[in-house]
């Protein structure tokens, strides 16, 4: 299945309805991130069954020129945020690889799944799009990715992102959890986790192209 067909089959339902119409009054009546024709970014990017590992982060970031459809990515252009800079931290540490920007796009384009629990937020409003329905959709959209059998490596950050992990029950797949990358939990487990090692050791291990995690 390609993420059209997913999505094709998800627009007839209920609630991804409920979606559309609350996403249609917020960007008209207020500002509303990332932009429209990037909400869907992770899944542009990065096409089902091209999918090699998957990152699970919470909702855009709320600040003006920083959210762009990826988890954790902002535009070359901006500041890199804390999360980013502890992850850049480990890749660092682990992969001796130094990233001096925070686009993620070629993650994405090599098959890392960065995706946001919730796709949209109002400005300088965290949070503030969390019962529209877009985790329905998203649990959906991991559910699908569980089903297949192209060996996927979820890395889960946080109890957010941990909370998914029920819905992978696949033994095909690899899961891997710690706390949150954020200055407040780095310390927690994050710092020193390995996941981007482990990552590349488990696709090799199962003849897929690993992660260059030099953005």
């Amino acid at each position: 299945m390609s993420w059209s067909t997913f999505f094709e089959k998800e627009s007839q339902k209920e609630y991804y309805k409920k979606i559309e119409e609350f996403i249609e009054v917020e960007y008209n009546k207020t500002t509303v991130y990332p932009t429209r024709e990037n909400i869907f970014k992770a899944f542009e990017l990065c096409e089902l069954d091209e999918v090699k590992v998957v990152i699970i982060g919470q909702d855009p970031y709320h600040g003006e020129n920083q959210a762009m459809g990826l988890a954790f990515s902002v535009p070359q252009s901006q500041k890199i945020p804390p999360s980013l800079v502890n992850i850049f931290k480990e890749i660092k540490r682990e992969c001796e690889v130094v990233n001096d920007h925070g686009d993620l796009t070629s993650w994405a384009k090599q098959g890392v799944l960065l995706l946001n629990t919730v796709l949209t937020v109002e400005a300088k409003k965290p949070n503030s799009h969390k019962n529209c329905g877009w985790q329905t959709l998203i649990d959906n959209a991991i559910i699908e990715i569980n089903q297949s059998e192209n060996n996927v490596v979820f890395l889960l950050w946080g109890n957010n992102a941990k909370s998914k992990a029920k819905l992978i029950t696949n033994k095909s797949h690899l899961v891997l959890e710690s706390s949150h990358p954020s200055p407040l939990g780095a310390y927690r487990g994050f710092n020193g986790c390995n996941h981007f090692k482990l990552a590349n050791e488990f696709l090799i291990s199962k003849n897929r192209v690993t992660i260059n995690w030099k953005n």
